[in-house]
């Protein structure tokens, strides 16, 4: 398994940012920071594009955004082709990643405490992709989609 994760954030997401990097360093992940490095008001769709564009040239990596609600992050990623799961619990982080390959985690700041968060993002890096049926219907996205 890859242990680099792609992660950024706007204004909004920018202090979970913070604590997602902290955690995964202590974790053994090497963490390549897309940005903003501060709180000033920023438009998501820019770091959302930077950390899809990185995921998209190395299968082996996964990515983490995260603003306010998260689903500005999730809606960008999965318009630039990257899947991207929006998680509020740590059930949904690990279907996304065994069910969907999932490659992206999107976070909400604004409704999600950093304890759950925590636990969402230990159970999406933790989980690996399953699969047999579930390779058939993510091809068949793919073929749904053009």
């Amino acid at each position: 398994m890859n242990k680099t994760i792609v992660i950024g954030s706007d204004h909004g997401g920018f202090n979970l940012k913070a604590v997602y990097i902290k955690a995964l360093e202590e974790w053994g992940y090497t963490v390549e920071d897309q940005g903003p490095d501060c709180l000033d008001s920023c438009d998501y769709p820019l770091f959302a594009a930077k950390v899809c564009n990185s995921i998209k040239q190395d299968d082996a990596k996964l990515g983490v955004l995260i603003c306010g609600t998260g689903q500005g992050m999730t809606m960008t990623a999965n318009r630039m082709g990257v899947r991207a799961a929006l998680c509020t619990n740590e059930f949904l982080a690990r279907m996304a990643r065994e069910h969907n390959d999932a490659r992206i985690l999107c976070m909400g700041e604004r409704v999600t405490g950093q304890g759950l968060a925590l636990e969402i993002l230990k159970a999406f890096l933790e989980t690996e992709f399953g699969g047999d049926r579930h390779q058939r219907r993510i091809d068949l996205i793919d073929t749904v989609s053009k």
